[in-house]
C-alpha cells in the first residue's frame, strides 16, 4: 500500500473561545470543545472512537447472521493525573446487543463474544493503537 492509501489525517481549526472544528479529507466536520458547551471534548472523542471502531467491527460480523434489534456500545475510563501526566485508566468498552429470536438470531448471539474478541485483539485500529502504545510525534510548522 502506498502512503496515500494508509495515511489518515484531520485538520483542526480554532472557531471560538475554547472551540475548534476538526475536518476530515471527505469534508466531514466535527466541533470539539473544552467541556464548557455541548461539544465533545477530546477525551470524549477518544472514548467515542473506541466504541465506534469496535461497534462497527462487531456489527459487521454479527450482522452477516442477523440484524440486531438493539445495538448499544458504551466506552468509559477514568481520567487521572500521576507521574505519567494526564491519561485514562480502566478503559472499558461494553456491548449491549439484542438479536431477534430464531436461527439467524441464535447464530448472531453465538458469534457475538468471538466478534468482540476479534475487534479487541486484531480489528479495531483505535483500541489496538491504544493497547500497543504507539509514540506520538509533536511538531511545529511555524
Amino acid at each position: 500500500m502506498s502512503e496515500s492509501e494508509t495515511q489518515r489525517k484531520i485538520d483542526l481549526t480554532k472557531i471560538g473561545e475554547g472551540r475548534y472544528k476538526a475536518v476530515n479529507a471527505r469534508g466531514g466536520q466535527l466541533p470539539i470543545g473544552t467541556g464548557e458547551d455541548p461539544d465533545f471534548t477530546p477525551v470524549e472523542l477518544l472514548l467515542a472512537a473506541l466504541a465506534g471502531c469496535s461497534g462497527i467491527d462487531v456489527d459487521a460480523i454479527t450482522g452477516k447472521r442477523a440484524d440486531a434489534l438493539s445495538f448499544e456500545v458504551s466506552a468509559s475510563g477514568d481520567k487521572v493525573r500521576d507521574e505519567h501526566g494526564n491519561h485514562l485508566t480502566n478503559l472499558t468498552v461494553n456491548f449491549d446487543v439484542t438479536f431477534p429470536d430464531g436461527e439467524d438470531g441464535d447464530r448472531a448471539r453465538k458469534v457475538l463474544p468471538r466478534s468482540i474478541a476479534q475487534s479487541r485483539d486484531r480489528l479495531c485500529t483505535v483500541s489496538r493503537t491504544v493497547a500497543v502504545g504507539v509514540p506520538v510525534e509533536f511538531r511545529q510548522d511555524r
